[in-house]
């Protein structure tokens, strides 16, 4: 059983050739606008996301947005009432 967390925005997108790089340390799209950051954000995301043995995918459209979805194992804790995603 998986926990499926997606986050979607409406921002600028993220072009189709440069969706497979995304996640790589350092890496910044190519913009128009001037957006701050270090290209560090997401390899972060995906390594702690990977560290608890899930994924994240990404789709997007220019000028329309992305939507990343995180999967995550889902597992049963001892107590009967309650369940954690880790």
């Amino acid at each position: 059983m998986k926990c499926v967390i997606e986050v979607e925005d409406r921002g600028i997108g993220i072009p189709e050739d440069q969706l497979s790089r995304i996640f790589e340390q350092f890496y910044r799209i190519e913009q128009k606008e001037s957006i701050s950051g270090t290209g560090l954000g997401l390899t972060v995301v995906k390594e702690i996301i990977e560290a608890h043995h899930g994924s994240i995918s990404v789709i997007s459209e220019i000028g329309k947005g992305s939507r990343f979805t995180v999967r995550l194992p889902f597992h049963q804790v001892s107590s009967p009432q309650s369940t954690v995603c880790n």
